[in-house]
């Protein structure tokens, strides 16, 4: 029997708007609101666009408390919970759970570099430390581990690790992953210039950061394709083509920071040793906005 998934269709991986102060909890909500008015399907908080590596420890469960709050059952919510040490991701992991999330996205640890065996075994530790679905995240770019085809087939006879955020960019090997793990995990683009590549392959929507801009067009993107409305779908796809690539022209979430403020809804302010953009990629962004008829 399949199991079941958390969502389907466009997940926003949320910006953690903050200040010098500490996080703007204000400017959080409204987020989260504007986010659900504008036909979001799921929130992913305090993930690698959340910043979550440089929230210390009560900043990280503070933000998952209040987004757990804020959205009200409205739409999942998923807490970015992944960390190179497993016994503290274990605990964070808990407790988000514990505060009512409705799944955790858990990032292959970084810097360490596991081995595809300690991947299996790691994941498998998670499975065991809580009753809630976990989505793996895949992320070689950052992490400088790559889950293989073969370990996510290991992977997927966890009961709890339920779906997968690939960002690895290799779509042969998505092809190889969806033929080996079927309906025992559901596969998530963590590319917004793949998604309608990975709902071909059977994916079931994306992990976004353009949704944090753009979230009834990311959301259309995939239930376009998912309704039959392949054309459509592809021109969406290839209407946000530069907006995405300029997201990315920088280290994520520099540039969608920055889009988000010039969009109103927080300051421009990172946590270092991310800066915020300025000059030539800035005006890139801007004008990529602009061109997709977003007001900055």
């Amino acid at each position: 029997m399949a199991k079941a998934k958390i969502f389907t269709g466009a997940a926003t991986a949320l910006i953690t708007p903050t200040t010098s102060q500490g996080v703007d909890f204000d400017a959080y909500g409204k987020l989260i609101d504007w986010q659900i008015e504008h036909g979001i399907d799921a929130l992913v908080v305090a993930a690698t666009s959340g910043e979550g590596a440089t929230l210390n420890d009560e900043e990280h469960k503070k933000v998952i408390e209040y987004a757990v709050k804020r959205v009200n059952h409205r739409v999942p919510v998923i807490a970015g919970t992944g960390s190179n040490d497993t016994a503290y991701g274990i605990q964070l992991t808990k407790a988000a759970c514990d505060m009512g999330v409705d799944g955790c996205l858990v990032v292959t640890p970084y810097y360490n570099k596991v081995t595809q065996s300690g991947l299996v075994r790691m994941y498998e530790e998670y499975d065991k430390a809580t009753s809630k679905p976990i989505i793996v995240y895949n992320v070689p770019s950052r992490t400088g581990v790559n889950i293989q085809p073969a370990t996510y087939k290991k992977i997927s006879q966890f009961e709890n690790i339920v779906g997968i955020k690939e960002a690895n960019g290799d779509l042969s090997s998505v092809a190889t992953t969806a033929s080996l793990v079927g309906d025992d995990l559901t596969i998530y683009s963590g590319n917004d210039d793949q998604i309608v590549p990975i709902l071909s392959l059977g994916g079931q929507g994306v992990i976004s950061v353009l949704s944090n801009i753009c979230p009834k067009e990311t959301h259309d993107i995939v239930y376009k394709y998912l309704e039959g409305d392949v054309k459509e779908s592809r021109r969406l796809q290839l209407k946000y083509l530069d907006l995405i690539h300029s997201l990315f022209c920088e280290v994520n979430p520099i540039p969608v920071k920055a889009a988000c403020a010039a969009m109103g809804f927080c300051e421009n302010y990172l946590r270092a040793p991310l800066y915020p953009m300025e000059g030539a990629d800035l005006e890139r962004l801007l004008t990529s906005m602009r061109n997709v008829g977003l007001e900055v």
